[in-house]
């Protein structure tokens, strides 16, 4: 996959949705995946794709249907 501006620009794109519309820790700074994956787009897609993950499981914890609390009076 080579560097070209309109993939990278989609990507960007995407980035902005997520930060936007996701928990705010759940996708790295560009910057932060720019070090641990060099600035490839690879790298922004892994991060975008592992961030849509975590959204998930988090929507996923948050719909889990709890039991109610015992009730203390004898």
């Amino acid at each position: 996959m080579k560097n070209d501006p309109e993939e990278r620009a989609a990507l960007q794109l995407i980035r902005r949705t997520i930060e936007e519309h996701c928990p705010p820790d759940v996708l790295p700074s560009e910057e932060m995946v720019n070090g641990l994956h060099g600035p490839t787009l690879m790298g922004e897609a892994e991060a975008i794709s592992a961030a849509i993950v975590a959204t998930v499981e988090r929507l996923q914890l948050q719909t889990t249907v709890k039991p109610p609390a015992p009730n203390i009076k004898a």
